[in-house]
Parts: structure tokens; C-alpha cells; sequence
């Protein structure tokens, strides 16, 4: 539950209230060897009919109301739960634009998964020997995720950020950053591989400090 400048705390409520209704068609769910999982196809379509009631949307280069809107939360914290697991990304669609300044943010930027009924779905797959079990739950004012496998890996992983950046091109400001997933050797804590996830580089929504612009023009786009 964010308070954010210009937006009604209905919205954040109705969000919650969406979010309440998709949690329990995801909760739960095992992802097998072999198998895949579609954040869609567990959820089906958030309609007004099932309860959905209007929250934040984003849609081209603003924000907006729209029913069904703050499910995004859940599949970024699905997506960010698979970046820590052996877990295979099969789809995944990046937020076109930096919407919020980093106030109170705790993940880096572009480490999210934007999802629109039903073409943009954010789809996970299990090439392990394990199965994963995905849970998912809401405290008061938090969202809260975790897989739970049949057996412990050998690696552990995290996400880390490099070459972070603001820059100007024309009238316009960006955001740039690469993110890589990083295994760790569980027995000797040694880091053994790195893979870039994400080169993100997304319009800037919002003011940024004229001390914190690089002045140099980079690349557009994000993988």
C-alpha cells in the first residue's frame, strides 16, 4: 500500500481488493518437471462479473483507471521469487516506462513483469528435477511470496544491478540499467556464473534531479 502524489487511496484499496480475489488461483500451485506455469491461465480474466473493481493501470505513457488494475504487483513478485530459483523464464514483458521515483523502493529497476488479458502473461517453466511449489499471501499492507521445492539445490541466486544511470536524449529523460542473475555455491559461498536477464533502458515519468543526469545518450529499449 503506496501513497502516491495525485492518486486517490481508493484505487490502493480496490488494488488490494483484486488482489485478494487472484491470490487464491495461484496459491498453491506446483510446478512439476517438465511443466510450465501461465500467470493468466490461473488467474482468467479479472472482470468486473468475478469482482474486479477499478485500479491503477498503466497504459501508454500515463496512469489510469482500469478494472482489474494492481495485479501487476503479483506478477512482479512472481517474477522476482523466479530470479531466485533455478526456474526457467518462458515469457516475461518488461513495464514500458519508469513510472515512480525510488521512494521507498527496495527492488531495482526493471526487475518487474507487466501483464495485460489475456496476450501479455508472464509464463514460467521447470527444467529441474524438483517440483516447485509457488505460495503466495496479503498481510495488511503487504504482499508476500515464496517457492518451496522437494528438494534443495545446490546454487542460490540473486539479482544484481550494474551501470545504473539517468541520461537526457532530446526532451526527454531516461532510466538505463543492466540486471544479471547471479548463482552462488551454497557449500563455499563462491559466486559460478553470471547471466544478463535485462538491459533496461525506459522513459522517466517523473522529475529527475538535474545532479543526477549523466549527459550522455544511450541505446533505447529493454530486453
Amino acid at each position: 500500500m503506496r501513497r502516491l502524489a495525485g492518486v486517490d487511496m481508493e484505487l490502493q484499496e480496490n488494488k488490494r481488493r483484486n488482489l485478494a480475489l487472484s491470490i487464491p488461483h495461484i496459491d498453491g500451485r506446483v510446478i512439476r518437471p517438465g511443466e510450465q506455469l501461465s500467470f493468466w491461465r490461473c488467474i482468467g480474466n479479472p472482470t468486473a462479473r468475478r469482482g474486479y473493481l477499478p485500479g491503477l493501470v498503466l497504459h501508454s505513457d500515463h496512469l489510469e483507471a482500469g478494472t482489474g488494475g494492481g495485479l501487476c504487483q503479483l506478477s512482479n513478485l512472481m517474477y522476482w521469487l523466479v530470479l531466485h530459483t533455478p526456474l526457467t523464464v518462458v515469457e516475461h514483458h518488461h513495464h514500458g516506462n519508469d513510472v515512480f521515483p525510488d521512494s521507498g523502493r527496495i527492488l531495482p529497476f526493471g526487475s518487474g513483469a507487466t501483464v495485460f488479458f489475456n496476450y501479455v502473461d508472464l509464463v514460467i517453466g521447470n527444467d529441474t528435477a524438483d517440483d516447485y511449489r509457488l505460495h503466495m499471501w496479503l498481510t495488511e499492507d503487504d504482499l508476500h511470496g515464496e517457492f518451496r521445492a522437494t528438494a534443495p539445490g545446490p546454487l542460490a541466486y540473486h539479482v544484481r544491478e550494474e551501470d545504473h544511470r539517468f541520461f537526457r536524449d532530446g526532451a526527454r529523460v531516461y532510466r538505463e540499467n543492466r540486471l544479471y542473475q547471479v548463482a552462488i555455491d551454497r557449500r563455499t559461498g563462491k559466486e559460478v556464473s553470471s547471466r544478463l536477464i535485462a538491459h533496461n533502458v525506459f522513459p522517466v515519468l517523473y522529475e529527475v534531479e538535474p545532479a543526477l543526469l549523466s549527459g550522455q545518450v544511450g541505446d533505447r529499449g529493454g530486453l
